[in-house]
């Protein structure tokens, strides 16, 4: 790809993300959110083969149509009460209207059979691009509009993400396709806590891109595109693949890595708001998505292929692990301590 290309894609990500995480209107939130769109699709269409074209293709016509929805709904909204505030929404129409359309920008069920499609026709960084910054201004516009949306829509759509984004990707052997259900699975946490604790929701949010971003590196870096080849991968960097292991566990929520942070503060928010039976509910469908974060986990350090494999053993690395990697693998399992201090924070 033509790096003048990429600069001019990577500049208009960062200027789309800005102007609709700093607007408080409508048609600027919207204009923001179409940059990040026509920015971000000459990433997932630069190797030019067919799988990445029909991605595009696929990405295009989902975000076309939930942006037409997100101005609809705006729309509507003025037209009744003459305010494009992103904080006044206040017809219920534009509210349904919203719902629908972040929904299918973010990838929450039912919306959500675009993603794990578009993730695996894109490149390794496309994809860590799609599946973390790619949805900051939509959660963004989310938490804005918290206090007007309808909390049983939402608490539905939430439930619903979180079990099949751990159903669906129980049979998955690619590697992308498993982090876009771990994608959809964790969306419905960060949903069902957003009326009631909008900061929560931004809090999750922040964890699950330091949390990932190393993985999808990880993955870029020892190529590991399928389970096959994740067998085969220890002897290219041992250190590495252990490292990937924790980072895969505390993806997955478990104690005492930084993953079960925000679960445990959305369980206990949700009990505070006399919720215990949803709480419940979300925690158990979690359990389906522990299943492939265990098998990702135990393929990636524990075991070798038991029958022959035509996939060729590879020789250790010379290179070192980047500094950025390092960093964010230490900081996606060692942050749990620090809970007491993120509670009295105001």
């Amino acid at each position: 790809m033509n790096p003048h290309m990429k600069l001019i894609s990577f500049l208009g990500l960062m200027l789309g993300t800005t102007i609709t995480t700093s607007s408080n209107h409508w048609i600027m939130a919207w204009t923001g959110l179409e940059i990040n769109t026509l920015a971000i699709i000459p990433l997932i269409s630069k190797s030019h083969h067919p799988r990445a074209i029909e991605a595009t293709i696929k990405y295009f016509l989902v975000q076309a149509a939930a942006s037409a929805l997100i101005l609809f709904s705006s729309m509507t909204n003025a037209w009744t009460t003459g305010q494009w505030d992103i904080t006044q929404l206040n017809h219920p129409t534009s509210c349904i209207l919203l719902t629908m359309a972040i929904a299918m920008k973010l990838g929450l069920a039912p919306f959500h059979f675009w993603l794990p499609e578009v993730l695996q026709g894109s490149p390794m960084t496309t994809a860590m691009l799609l599946a973390t910054v790619m949805k900051f201004p939509p959660i963004t516009i989310l938490t804005l509009t918290s206090h007007s949306l309808n909390p049983t829509l939402l608490t539905t759509m939430a439930i619903t993400s979180t079990a099949l984004g751990g159903w669906m990707g129980l049979n998955q052997t690619q590697t992308r396709k498993i982090l876009a259900f771990s994608s959809i699975s964790h969306l419905g946490w960060m949903t069902i806590i957003t009326i009631y604790n909008p900061k929560l929701t931004m809090l999750t949010f922040s964890l699950y891109i330091l949390i990932t971003t190393p993985i999808f590196t990880t993955f870029s870096t020892t190529k590991i595109l399928k389970l096959s080849t994740m067998m085969v991968s220890w002897t290219k960097s041992p250190m590495l693949n252990a490292s990937l292991m924790l980072t895969l566990l505390s993806l997955a929520g478990l104690p005492p890595l930084t993953g079960f942070m925000p679960k445990w503060f959305i369980i206990q928010e949700l009990s505070k708001q006399e919720l215990s039976p949803t709480a419940t509910i979300i925690t158990l469908l979690s359990l389906l998505g522990l299943f492939f974060y265990l098998r990702l986990a135990y393929y990636s350090t524990i075991t070798l292929p038991p029958n022959s494999t035509n996939h060729t053993k590879q020789w250790y690395m010379n290179s070192s692990t980047n500094l950025p990697t390092a960093l964010l693998t230490s900081l996606s399992t060692l942050l749990l301590p620090l809970s007491p201090m993120i509670c009295t924070t105001p």
